[in-house]
C-alpha cells in the first residue's frame, strides 16, 4: 500500500507546504500539478540503466519531464497517489530508494562531477552509510565532497565540506569558516559525524551551519588550512566528459533516455556531465554554449504548477535572459522562498498576486526597491539595472 501523504502542520491541506521539510521519494509533496517525488542519486551520478529508468517513469507516470535541482537531486512531477507504489518499486530496483524516510532526508550529499578514480565515490558512499547514524538534521542541511583534481563546488550550497586544501590534501570545513581541518579519507566520516552531533546540540534556532557560525559559534575543528578554489562548470568539454546545461533544470524524458549512452554526473548548476563524451549530442532542449543567455537566469516552477507561486515565472525569465550581461544572474521567483537559487542574485523578482517585487543584490525574500511591477514593465527595469547598475531613474 502506498504511504499516505504527510499532513501539513499549518493546516494548509494537502499542499505539502510544511515549513522546514523537503520532499523525497518516500515522503512526496503535493503540488498544484500533482505529486512531486525528489530523488537523490548516490554519488550525484546516474548509471545508464538509472537514467533510462527515470525517463520511463517520468513518461509513464509523471509529467514527461525530469527536473534537476540546485543540489544535484532529481524530481518527478505530476504523479497521482496510485502511481506511488509502482514508481517506488521501480526506484528500488534501480537502486534509487532509501530504506526509510529518515535516512532519505539526511542523505544530502553533493559530489563533484570532476572526480577521477574510485577514491571520491568510496568516500561519498562511506558518508552515506555514516548518515544512517546521524542525528535528525534540519531540511536542506547537506554535505559536499569537492575532492576532485579541480575545486568546483565552493559556491554550491552545503553545510560541511570535504575538499582539497590549498596544499592538495583533504580538509574538512564548516560552511561560513575560511579554513578547514586536514583530514584523511578514512577519518572523514567519523569527524563529520562528530560535527553533526555538535551542530544538533548547539544550533538552537539556526538551521544552517553558516548561520550558526555567523552568530558566533565555532565548530570543534582544527581549522588551519584554506580551501582550494575554482569556478563552477559551464557547458562544454570538461575533464572526463562533456557538460550540458538544462534550461531551468528541465529535461524531457525522451531526451534523458537518449542521453543514457554513458553514465551521467549531476551538478548543482542544473547541468550534467556525460562521462567520456567529447562533443554535445544532437538532441533538442540542451545548452552546449557557455555563452547562452539562459545560463544567466534562474526560475522556479511558478504558477500554475506551484500552489505558492504568485505568477508564471519561466516564460518571463526567458524573455529577460537576453538583458542579463555575462557573469550576472537574474532570479525570477514565484514566491519569497526562492527555491530556484539558494543564494543572493544580482537581481531578484518575486511574484505576488500576478505582479512582481524587484530586489537588487538579494534574495526573493529581501527588501524590494520597487513593488508590484506589471510584468510588461519589467524589461525596462531589468535593462536599467544591468546597464546603469542602479534603479534610481525609475524609482
Amino acid at each position: 500500500m502506498a504511504e499516505p501523504l504527510e499532513q501539513p502542520r499549518d493546516g494548509a491541506g494537502m499542499s505539502g507546504a510544511v515549513r522546514g521539510r523537503c520532499p523525497g521519494a518516500l515522503r512526496p509533496m503535493a503540488a498544484a500539478d500533482g505529486l512531486l517525488l525528489r530523488i537523490r542519486p548516490p554519488g550525484s551520478r546516474l548509471t545508464q540503466a538509472q537514467a533510462r529508468g527515470l525517463a520511463d517513469l517520468a513518461w509513464a507516470h509523471g509529467s514527461g519531464i525530469v527536473e534537476l535541482g540546485s543540489r544535484a537531486h532529481l524530481q518527478l512531477r505530476g504523479l497521482h497517489e496510485a502511481d506511488l507504489g509502482p514508481v517506488r518499486g521501480a526506484l528500488a530496483e534501480l537502486g534509487l530508494l532509501d530504506r526509510d524516510a529518515g535516512i532519505e532526508a539526511r542523505r544530502n550529499i553533493l559530489v563533484t562531477p570532476l572526480w577521477q578514480g574510485a577514491a571520491v565515490p568510496r568516500l561519498a558512499a562511506a558518508l552515506g552509510r555514516m548518515l544512517a547514524r546521524a542525528p535528525e538534521l534540519p531540511a536542506k542541511f547537506g554535505l559536499a565532497v569537492d575532492a576532485g583534481p579541480v575545486a568546483v563546488l565552493g559556491t554550491a550550497s552545503a553545510d560541511l565540506r570535504i575538499e582539497r586544501g590549498a596544499g592538495g590534501g583533504l580538509i574538512l570545513r564548516a560552511d561560513g569558516m575560511d579554513r578547514g581541518e586536514p583530514v584523511t579519507a578514512a577519518a572523514a566520516p567519523g569527524r563529520v559525524l562528530a560535527l553533526l552531533h555538535w551542530f544538533a546540540a548547539a544550533r538552537g534556532e539556526h538551521r544552517r551551519m553558516a548561520a550558526l557560525v555567523a552568530a558566533g559559534a565555532r565548530p570543534p575543528l582544527l581549522a588551519a588550512e584554506a580551501p582550494a578554489t575554482g569556478p563552477a562548470l559551464l557547458p562544454g568539454p570538461v575533464p572526463g566528459g562533456f557538460c550540458l546545461g538544462l534550461p531551468f533544470g528541465r529535461i524531457p524524458a525522451p531526451v534523458l533516455g537518449a542521453l543514457a549512452t554513458a553514465p551521467l554526473r549531476l551538478t548543482p548548476w542544473r547541468s550534467l556531465v556525460i562521462e567520456g563524451a567529447t562533443a554535445a549530442p544532437a538532441l533538442p532542449g540542451l545548452i552546449a554554449d557557455p555563452a547562452d543567455p539562459l545560463l544567466r537566469v534562474a526560475a522556479c516552477t511558478g504558477a500554475p504548477g506551484c500552489p505558492h507561486a504568485g505568477a508564471q515565472t519561466r516564460a518571463l525569465a526567458r524573455r529577460l535572459a537576453v538583458l542579463v550581461p555575462p557573469g550576472r544572474l537574474l532570479h525570477v521567483s514565484g514566491c519569497a522562498k526562492g527555491c530556484a537559487h539558494p543564494r543572493a542574485a544580482d537581481l531578484a523578482l518575486t511574484a505576488r498576486a500576478g505582479r512582481f517585487d524587484l530586489i537588487p543584490d538579494g534574495t526573493p525574500a529581501g527588501a524590494p526597491a520597487r513593488r508590484s511591477l506589471d510584468p510588461a514593465d519589467i524589461p525596462e527595469f531589468v535593462s536599467a539595472h544591468f546597464q546603469r547598475g542602479r534603479l534610481a531613474p525609475y524609482l
